[in-house]
């Protein structure tokens, strides 16, 4: 559900670059005030946990498009909401700067489609009702992480319309469009909530402090077991089981090239959107999660697994950026916390 800048007026890109912009600070205005020790490492772990995870995409029966997770809801889940944003945003950013994927310009919207519905509406108002204080694990938080999940899909798909509507670029009729986008992730919003529970159950089981609810103020072990299975879960998936991604197009590709035959619009010429082209150009050291000189970025359907190093190389790196990137953040506020 990666927008491209295809898709995005510059006002509308601008509009929710604003508005993320004041939402991150927002953010770390609140985690200032109430940061919890280990934070900011758990925040590193699992954003790049979420980076590598949405590099699987897989296939969606009957329709010809694949799916991956957003991991909103997960990290609201393990982090709370306000650093799931800062982790999300983490995320968003290593995938448009180093691998082009989402526009630059479209950077606000995707993580208002992928970081705000899931952790600020999904997580506060479905998920945690629904749980209400059950086990992880039970049959009632799995039910909770399924509705929560499917409910910030749907909001996060709905937001891509919208956004896209009010760009007036695009020659896609609203209604048609929000009736090729809802149900397509409505089966991602599935996967995503049945994924998001069983990861929640495994950290439940290992660790029960690390859950965000129940986090202690004190300070944690050296080995954390939980962070240990995530960073061998990170660097498995965006290492090798990143080969076996469907090549299918995604929900969003698979929705416009049924209404317009191509994957995606041609974006404006000159302006803003070249501007911000340019910039991507120059910091996407491997687009399309491939070297610079491969002829394809996403392998042929007939190649499958696709066995390449490039990929490999691509999930790992990527991964170790948004730890650095989503870890500095944690660090950064935790040390503005302890000045004041």
């Amino acid at each position: 559900m990666h927008m491209s800048d295809a898709l995005i007026s510059p006002a509308v890109g601008a509009a929710f670059w604003a508005v993320a912009g004041g939402w991150l600070a927002h953010c770390a205005r609140r985690l200032r005030h109430a940061l919890r020790e280990s934070l900011a490492p758990r925040m590193g772990v699992l954003g790049a946990f979420v980076f590598a995870a949405q590099m699987i995409n897989f296939a969606i029966p009957g329709t010809g498009s694949s799916g991956h997770l957003g991991g909103g809801l997960l990290l609201a889940i393990l982090l709370g909401p306000p650093a799931a944003f800062l982790a999300i945003a983490s995320v968003l950013a290593v995938q448009a700067l180093f691998f082009a994927d989402g526009g630059l310009l479209a950077l606000g919207c995707n993580l208002f489609n992928l970081g705000f519905f899931p952790a600020f509406v999904a997580y506060p108002l479905i998920y945690r009702p629904l749980a209400g204080g059950a086990p992880a694990g039970s049959s009632r938080a799995w039910f909770a992480a399924v509705a929560a999940g499917v409910a910030g899909l749907q909001l996060g798909a709905l937001g891509v319309v919208v956004e896209t509507l009010a760009s007036g670029l695009a020659a896609l009729p609203f209604g048609t469009f929000l009736m090729l986008m809802l149900p397509v992730h409505l089966a991602i919003g599935l996967v995503e909530g049945a994924a998001t529970a069983a990861v929640v159950a495994y950290v439940a089981r290992r660790r029960p402090a690390a859950l965000a609810e129940g986090a202690p103020r004190a300070a944690r072990p050296r080995l954390d077991p939980v962070a240990a299975g995530l960073v061998a879960a990170t660097l498995f998936i965006g290492g090798v089981a990143s080969w076996f991604a469907s090549a299918r197009p995604d929900g969003l590709e698979w929705s416009v090239a049924r209404i317009i035959g191509q994957a995606e619009p041609a974006a404006p010429e000159g302006g803003l959107h070249q501007r911000m082209a340019g910039i991507q150009e120059r910091t996407a050291l491997m687009p399309g999660y491939a070297f610079p000189a491969a002829d394809d970025a996403r392998p042929d359907e007939e190649s499958w697994p696709a066995v390449s190093p490039a990929t490999s190389l691509a999930g790992v790196t990527g991964g170790l950026l948004t730890v650095a990137l989503a870890g500095l953040a944690g660090l950064l506020l935790g040390a503005g916390r302890r000045r004041k």
